[in-house]
């Protein structure tokens, strides 16, 4: 049973390929035509397949390729190399920014790659060969893997810029307390995208500049391209990291006004009624001598001195400008 690989193929060396018929997997990697066996990191028997058909590798690749977690980067072994890499999370329920590993072996004449969940990038390239538009060799499957991978991570980058930008309007139409938490998500989603995104910059890099037969001069300026590229998007999530935070003290800071404005507008109340209070005490105490105790127009006369205290105070008040 080969339960555990998803799918392979022979290259043409026309752009095409041809299902490898699964009894016949492990002499056709042997041989110098290019294939491709792409697995599933999740089955047991995967390691057990590994160990086997490509003993001839240091039992640090086959750890590298079978490992949990993982971080974008390339290492060179003879005319070899074991490249990881990550694409957004295409996947049903899935956040964008859990980024998917890719891990690859690829040499001149074979290609293992092993996922830990589905990703669309490799459906697109099984897709390109069976139309005869794939890749020919080596160096241009993972042209084409790296172009596909950012292609798909431009329109979700766009997208959180986009939510930014409408985030900061509604901040600057109405201060809501409810738009903290769409900031610190905007935040949470840019810090995860670069996570990943500046080691696989360098992985690009240290691709493009290593010393492998099978990379020529257009794979290495096809990948100075993507680097370029993935360097764009860099810069564009660190731009975006950088407003988000703004935008959040700029948040703060209106929230932190108004209520600033409400608790003076309290305190010039609060200093308004302090004296009328005062009076009002002093006057209703229960004790003998009350002024006005014995007079009928007594009341009136105080709710007359008491307003006159109030505007007095008001007028006090505008020349201070309190308000």
């Amino acid at each position: 049973m080969t339960d555990h690989i998803i799918l392979s193929y022979e290259f043409d060396g026309l752009g095409g390929g041809m299902p490898i018929a699964h009894d016949a997997i492990s002499q056709v990697i042997k041989d110098d035509a290019l294939a491709w066996v792409h697995m599933d990191v999740n089955h047991p028997k995967t390691k057990a397949w590994l160990d086997k058909e490509i003993s001839y590798l240091d039992h640090y690749v086959v750890d590298a390729l079978l490992a949990d977690e993982t971080r974008p980067r390339v290492t060179e072994i003879n005319d070899g190399a074991l490249i990881i890499l990550r694409g957004v999370n295409l996947n049903r329920n899935a956040k964008p920014e859990d980024m998917v590993s890719i891990r690859l072996w690829v040499d001149k004449n074979r290609i293992i790659s092993l996922q830990r969940r589905p990703l669309k990038t490799i459906s697109d390239l099984e897709e390109k060969i069976k139309q005869g538009k794939g890749p020919k060799d080596a160096g241009q499957f993972i042209c084409m893997l790296v172009s596909s991978l950012f292609e798909y991570m431009e329109p979700v980058l766009l997208e959180l810029d986009e939510l930014t930008d409408t985030v900061e309007e509604q901040v600057m139409e109405s201060a809501d307390v409810a738009l903290r938490e769409n900031i610190v998500d905007i935040r949470k989603q840019a810090i995860a995208f670069r996570r990943y995104m500046a080691p696989q910059k360098e992985a690009i890099g240290h691709l493009r500049l290593a010393d492998l037969d099978w990379l020529n001069i257009k794979h290495r300026r096809y990948l100075q391209e993507n680097q370029d590229r993935v360097t764009r998007y860099i810069e564009d999530l660190d731009a975006i990291r950088e407003r988000s935070q703004i935008v959040k003290d700029e948040l703060t800071n209106m929230i932190a006004d108004r209520l600033n404005k409400n608790m003076y507008i309290l305190s010039v109340i609060a200093a308004i009624f302090l004296p009328l209070g005062f009076f009002t005490g002093l006057l209703g105490i229960n004790v003998g001598g009350i002024p006005g105790a014995d007079v009928s127009y007594a009341f009136w006369l105080f709710c007359g001195i008491l307003t006159s205290v109030v505007l007095l105070q008001v007028i006090i008040f505008r020349k201070l400008k309190w308000f």
